[in-house]
């Protein structure tokens, strides 16, 4: 039989197999049934001509500032044109699915969208995102190469932790423009510098969030051609926790922001001091044990020795004689107990099962049968006599002439063939027909 699903259980293996196949996508389309609840959450439908797809836009992945009219969680609107970017989601109770919407950008800036979109598959087609040509970050390295604005908070930051974290690691800074139509060419003239200087253990390009236009820079394929070629490993830190740009995509890690860059590149002073204490703590468990595993050596072979001498092994032996001698007169006491024990049960069985006591008891048996079927037998045929009785009485009572022979009668309309049941149902001068036990007479209504 084919396996029945619950409702619960279809939605939910429909709801992991759209999620897992629909992780992150980009839909365009038109707004309509736009709603602002009190939740601060949007609600619309996306829509072209051919189709419909409802959105859920909440409130903790719109932008901080919804005062700011370039806003697009301010500025939306029914009929306009939009690009979205989010994640396909099932909403169980209602057995329906919805874009969980991260990002809405009017069209404008969903060309540029489509534009990353191209790139990012062309370069993913080369190899450029490859898992298995990326290399490891040095941890704790000594010399850092930093691409990125010489002056701002993202350099200050980066150094602000380094400072804390890095035990006296050397940065350089490679500077270049970070956002503008002249910044993609310095920040790969910056890259290649850093690789001819052979100097750094990695490289770091770094910049501060910004709107999608700010990053473009980034989004570059000669950024990511050069990050590509680079021979020092490269770490990104670029805009906030959900921008990735190419670059991002390209580099051999990539980190949420540039102050994680520096806590992902040098471990916490305390986080040392507590590894040291465990290192320590570790030594003198493992000398301990050492120590314990080499003084219970000794001691089994000291034991093993005694073992080992003629006077102990002939002592064994006695003892093991004596042990196989008890358990050899258990064993035939046993043996006779049981076999006693047997032979008795078996005399008993025996008596009991052809004994006076059986057959007294399959008398016993017959005569109290014997009994219950005459019992039986004059039950049935009461019953049976006693339903014929009721049987009679009620067929009698149904009898259609019975009144008849009580002395009533019958009257018959003859216009209608009814039986006459009061005045209303004749006139003056309609026929009768009056039903009597020995015949019926004919009457006339005046």
């Amino acid at each position: 039989m084919p396996h029945i699903f619950s409702v619960a259980e279809l939605t939910s293996s429909i709801k992991e197999l759209v999620e897992v196949h629909f992780p992150f996508i980009w839909v365009r389309g038109q707004v309509s049934n736009l709603s602002r609840p009190g939740s601060g959450h949007i609600y619309f439908s996306l829509k072209d001509d051919q189709a419909g797809l409802q959105v859920a836009w909440f409130k903790n992945t719109q932008p901080f500032s919804r005062q700011n009219k370039a806003d697009p969680a301010a500025t939306l609107e029914n009929g306009q044109d939009v690009v979205c970017a989010g994640k396909i989601g099932v909403y169980a109770p209602r057995g329906t699915y919805q874009l969980i919407a991260e990002l809405v950008q009017e069209q404008g800036l969903g060309d540029l969208f489509l534009a990353f979109e191209a790139l990012k598959k062309k370069l993913q087609a080369q190899g450029y995102f490859d898992e298995s040509r990326k290399r490891p970050v040095p941890y704790s390295p000594d010399r850092v190469a930093v691409v990125t604005a010489p002056t701002g908070a993202v350099i200050h930051d980066f150094t602000r932790v380094a400072e804390d974290l890095g035990l006296g690691s050397e940065i350089r800074v490679y500077p270049c423009l970070v956002q503008g139509d002249r910044a993609p060419g310095q920040i790969v003239k910056a890259i290649k510098l850093a690789n001819e200087h052979a100097w750094a253990q990695l490289i770091v390009v770094m910049r501060g969030g910004g709107s999608l236009e700010d990053l473009w820079a980034f989004n570059d394929e000669q950024v990511a051609h050069a990050i590509f070629e680079s021979t020092l490993p490269v770490l990104t830190g670029i805009g906030h926790e959900t921008d990735t740009t190419i670059a991002d995509l390209t580099a051999d890690k990539r980190v949420a922001t540039p102050s994680q860059a520096a806590q992902s590149l040098w471990p916490q002073r305390k986080d040392l001091a507590q590894k040291l204490d465990e290192m320590e703590l570790t030594l003198i468990k493992s000398y301990s044990n050492y120590l314990k595993e080499n003084e219970n050596e000794l001691n089994s072979l000291i034991k093993a020795l005694g073992w080992l001498s003629p006077a102990h092994r002939m002592q064994r032996l006695e003892e093991r004689l004596e042990a196989l001698k008890d358990r050899l007169i258990r064993a035939m006491r046993d043996v006779l107990q049981n076999r006693s024990q047997r032979l008795a049960d078996l005399s008993s069985r025996l008596r009991f099962r052809f004994g006076p006591e059986f057959w007294d008891m399959r008398s016993n048996e017959l005569s109290y049968l014997e009994s219950r079927l005459l019992a039986g037998g004059q039950s049935l045929h009461t019953m049976n006599e006693n339903r014929l009785n009721i049987a009679s009485q009620r067929l009698s009572d149904l009898d259609p002439h019975g009144p008849l022979k009580r002395g009533y009668s019958l009257v018959e309309v003859d216009k209608t063939g009814q039986f006459l049941r009061g005045v209303k149902d004749v006139q003056s001068g309609d026929g009768l027909k009056i039903l009597v036990l020995d015949g019926r007479i004919k009457a006339r209504v005046e």
